[in-house]
This record gives C-alpha cells, structure tokens and sequence, in this order.
C-alpha cells in the first residue's frame, strides 16, 4: 500500500477571499495555517506563523525581511503576496535562498484605474467638500463663483508611468475631452500612439499639464520624486494625483504645495504610513482628498486576485509553472 504524502504548510496571513481558499483547501497538496482577521497581522504573529511553513501567502502590508525568512526556515519554498506590488520583499534574501516569488499584475489594471479616475474627479470637482457643506448647512443660495474646481474638457493630462496601470487610466480619461496626454518614464511605450501619447521630459510635464497622475513603480529612482522641486514646476491650478506608493511623495513637501498655493488640490489612494494618522496635517486640507487605498477594491477584482495568489502559491509548492511568477 502506498503511504500517504505528508501535506506541505502553508501561511495565509489573512482572511483571503472565497475564490483563493476554495484552490488551496481543495488541492489536496496543502495544509493551511491562516491569521483568521481582516486586522493587521502582528510582527510577532507572523514571525511564529511562518516557522516551517513551505509556503507564504502574505499582504503588501507584511514586510518580508531576512528576520521572516529566517523564522520560516530551509522549507520555505515560495512566497505569493497578494499584490502588484512586491517593494515590502526583500528580494535579494528571498533570491539567495532560492524561493520563488508570485504576484498578481494585470487583474486589478481595471479597477485602480477606474478608482483613480474617480479620486481625480472627486479631487478636481471638490466633491467631498461639496458633501461636507451640504450635511453642515453650509449650501445656501446658488452662487456663481461657490465650489467651482477644475474640468477635464480641453485639458493637457500628463501621466508619471505608463504601464499596464497608467495606460488604463489614460484610456478612460481621454473620453472626457482631454486635449493632450503627455508622459514620462524610462521608455516610449508603443500603445500610448493609440492615444496621441506625447513622450515628454519629466520637467515638461510638470509645467504643462493640468492634471498629474503618478502610476510608477516604487523604485530607488522614484522614492520621493515627488517634492518640492516637483511641485514648484507644477501650474498653481494643477491637480496632482496619486494611485502608485505613498513613498514616492514627499509628504511634507504636498502639504507646503498645497497650504502655499502652489498646486490647486491632491488625491491620494496611497500614503506613507498606511493607515495614516487621523489628526496628519494632509487630512486637515479641503484640498487634498485622501482614500484609504481601495484601488483593488471591487468584490470580483479581489476574488480574481485571491485565485491567482493561491495558484502561484500551489506552483510554487510543487514545482511547477506559476501563473505570474516574479523573476529577477
């Protein structure tokens, strides 16, 4: 009689979709240990979580530095974060110990850009102050000049990467009438010809463009790209956008651009640190709109992303072809 293969152990730091336990719990390949809260799993929780385990479905949330890797031990064979985004890995620990890393690009293109477009228009309409006056009594008469922003229509667009993100972003903006879309970053990219794309200077986009849309990586060359120089470039009734990483803004430099008049308004899916402070300077603006990064955030979005984290896991156990694997 054959004997029975021992199941590998897996740690899901948190409560993960219907979609991605379905795949692991029915794999038959592995046994799951899971941090069952929405809350913020603990440093010392992860730490005792992972020792052993051959793999780790983790958040953009849970830093993985040699001190987990060490933890978990010589078993640990793959990591799946459930993000796009893998700057909270310590890659060259986890590529000198040989594991294999899965993320889930593409999936979530569609709703950050659709969740970005919003914050711009919510940002540029002045929209949550507009709903403030209304439950504060502050809606008196119609008055030409009250609560006028900033439209799209004949505008100059400028977008800071335009990958799969920044290119979904611009193709739902240019319906709006937008006159000019201007980018910058470390190629030309084929597709932005579809949009009349203009590959600019960094600096030239900052002192033309209406709106700015940050949609990079965070990367040693974008960390804080975004500060005072930056904002000193921009037109006094621009409106900056952020749906990327908070630590490519300079967030002291935002505030001063925004309090001094040197940018019109900001919204922000993404801050440094996350959550941020509820008595921090930026939320005290009516002219900076800060979310609480909900780019991803669509029921099916999430289900699509929490499958494909859970087969990068299972390929990566076993050997075989992950579906989105990082390689580096």
């Amino acid at each position: 009689m054959k004997a029975v293969e021992k199941l590998m152990k897996v740690f899901v730091t948190t409560k993960l979709p219907s979609e991605g336990m379905k795949i692991l719990s029915t794999s038959g390949v592995c046994e799951v240990s899971l941090w069952e809260s929405d809350e913020a799993l603990p440093r010392e929780e992860l730490l005792k979580g992972v020792q052993g385990a051959h793999g780790l479905l983790c958040l953009l949330s849970d830093k993985i530095d040699a001190e987990v890797l060490d933890a978990a031990g010589p078993n640990l064979k793959v990591i799946s974060t459930f993000s796009v985004g893998y700057d909270h890995l310590a890659l060259d620990e986890i590529k000198k110990r040989g594991i294999r890393i899965g993320y889930t690009p593409d999936v979530l293109n569609d709703a950050t850009a659709e969740l970005t477009v919003a914050l711009l228009l919510a940002t540029a309409r002045r929209l949550p102050e507009a709903v403030e006056e209304v439950k504060t009594g502050g809606w008196c008469s119609w008055k030409p000049l009250w609560m006028c922003g900033y439209g799209l229509s004949a505008s100059t667009v400028g977008v800071i990467g335009l990958g799969r993100i920044g290119m979904a972003i611009a193709r739902r903006l240019m319906p709006f009438g937008v006159k000019r879309l201007l980018y910058s970053g470390r190629t030309v990219k084929a597709d932005a010809a579809e949009l009349n794309g203009e590959f600019v200077p960094l600096d030239t986009l900052l002192t033309e463009s209406d709106f700015i849309v940050v949609s990079c990586s965070l990367t040693p060359e974008t960390q804080g790209l975004c500060n005072k120089a930056f904002f000193s470039k921009m037109k006094n009734t621009a409106v900056f956008i952020n749906s990327s990483r908070g630590a490519v803004v300079n967030q002291e430099d935002l505030y001063e651009a925004l309090t001094n008049g040197r940018i019109a308004a900001a919204g922000l899916d993404v801050t440094t640190p996350e959550p941020l402070p509820t008595n921090h300077p930026l939320l005290m603006l009516k002219n900076c709109v800060v979310l609480p990064h909900i780019g991803s955030a669509t029921s099916s979005t999430r289900g699509v992303m929490a499958a494909l984290a859970a087969r990068n896991l299972l390929g990566g156990l076993q050997g075989t072809e992950m579906p989105s694997e990082l390689t580096f």
